[in-house]
């Protein structure tokens, strides 16, 4: 993935039980400061959301932001759906897209 492409991503913790979407032009620097916790009082800090299984990729930053609103106003079951739809076991892909650990 080349790093000025802009994404849309959906986060989650250890039981999947907690969401979080999210745009970046930078996926790789917004995961490491989600991994790494770089601001602590934040929504993902706080319900250690660290394994990412949702990436979606846009040329533009503003669909991005257009896409990401889209996926924030729909319910639960939405964003489950849309995660199963490649991603059937919610694996954390984070390494097989940027190589992290």
């Amino acid at each position: 993935m080349a790093r000025a492409q802009c994404v849309v991503y959906i986060l989650t913790n250890k039981g999947n039980n907690v969401l979080y979407t999210g745009v970046t032009s930078d996926l790789e620097n917004r995961l490491y400061d989600h991994l790494n916790k770089t601001r602590p009082n934040s929504f993902t800090a706080r319900y250690n959301l660290q394994k990412l299984v949702y990436v979606e990729p846009f040329n533009s930053i503003t669909d991005a932001i257009a896409r990401e609103k889209q996926i924030k106003a729909g319910s639960r079951k939405k964003k489950v759906k849309l995660i199963e739809k490649d991603n059937p076991e919610w694996t954390d892909i984070s390494s097989s897209l940027l190589g992290f650990d």
